[in-house]
């Protein structure tokens, strides 16, 4: 059986309860056309920074897994998040439709500086063991930005290569959550050619589904790479215009 995957391009802001609302939007969404899972963009509740507002994370993470659960719609729900260990972890959160909770996958690629003593959010969060999770018949992976295109102006870590990693614990789909920088410049348009490449090759050389959406905020500017899915023969199974809040939702597996 096909699994019946929804993507969001959502507005990420440092407003905990404004991405809460575009949350609940795209869970709204992916009720109406019947999806099983909603991948949501890097941050997409806490905002993209290490410094969130941990009460209103942790009353607002209560309350989006409510309504994706009341709706029957698993997560892959981007956020930054501080676990029990104390840690701040880059993440995607996976639950299932009966808002069962799987676990999370942390960005391992964190983005810093190449200098001998490396600055940015590198220093930021704490990365955990990658790993695979059962989402009913499917054994799917996250990726979060550059964890998959690996771009060596952002980060002095290695390209472990993460897709192929993702492939041979078993995966068959890859939720990848993006929140990229851009200015409109451009080696902005030069990134997003090299992110659309990354996208393509890598679900062809893995022969993996990746499903993929990023941040469209400021919504005056095209998002960093393009959200939608890619098929194991590197093609667009769907994808969606670049600029502003964007749905979609396909069939992947078949």
């Amino acid at each position: 059986m096909p699994l019946h995957v929804a993507g969001a391009q959502l507005p990420v802001t440092g407003d905990v309860d404004a991405n809460i609302a575009a949350i609940e939007r795209a869970i709204a969404n992916a009720a109406q056309a019947g999806a099983e899972i909603l991948l949501t963009p890097e941050g997409s509740l806490s905002g993209y920074t290490p410094a969130f507002d941990r009460e209103a994370v942790t009353t607002g993470l209560a309350h989006v897994t409510s309504r994706a659960r009341a709706a029957g719609v698993g997560l892959a729900l981007g956020t930054c998040y501080e676990e029990p260990d104390g840690l701040c972890y880059n993440q995607i959160r996976f639950y299932n439709r009966d808002g069962t909770y799987l676990g999370f996958h942390s960005k391992q690629l964190r983005c810093g500086s190449l200098d001998a003593v490396p600055q940015g959010e590198i220093n930021d969060y704490a990365a955990a063991p990658l790993r695979v999770f059962t989402f009913g018949a499917y054994t799917v992976g996250g990726l979060i930005c550059n964890d998959l295109w690996a771009n060596p102006e952002c980060t002095p870590m290695d390209d472990p290569h993460l897709t192929q990693a993702l492939a041979r614990q078993g995966a068959g789909v890859i939720f990848h959550a993006v929140n990229g920088g851009r200015n409109g410049s451009e080696w902005s348009q030069v990134a997003w050619h090299y992110h659309e490449a990354n996208l393509r090759m890598r679900a062809r050389a893995g022969k993996l589904w990746i499903v993929t959406v990023d941040n469209c905020a400021p919504e005056t500017l095209p998002s960093s790479a393009p959200s939608g899915v890619v098929a194991p023969d590197g093609s667009w199974a769907c994808r969606v215009a670049p600029q502003g809040e964007q749905f979609f939702d396909a069939f992947v597996g078949v």
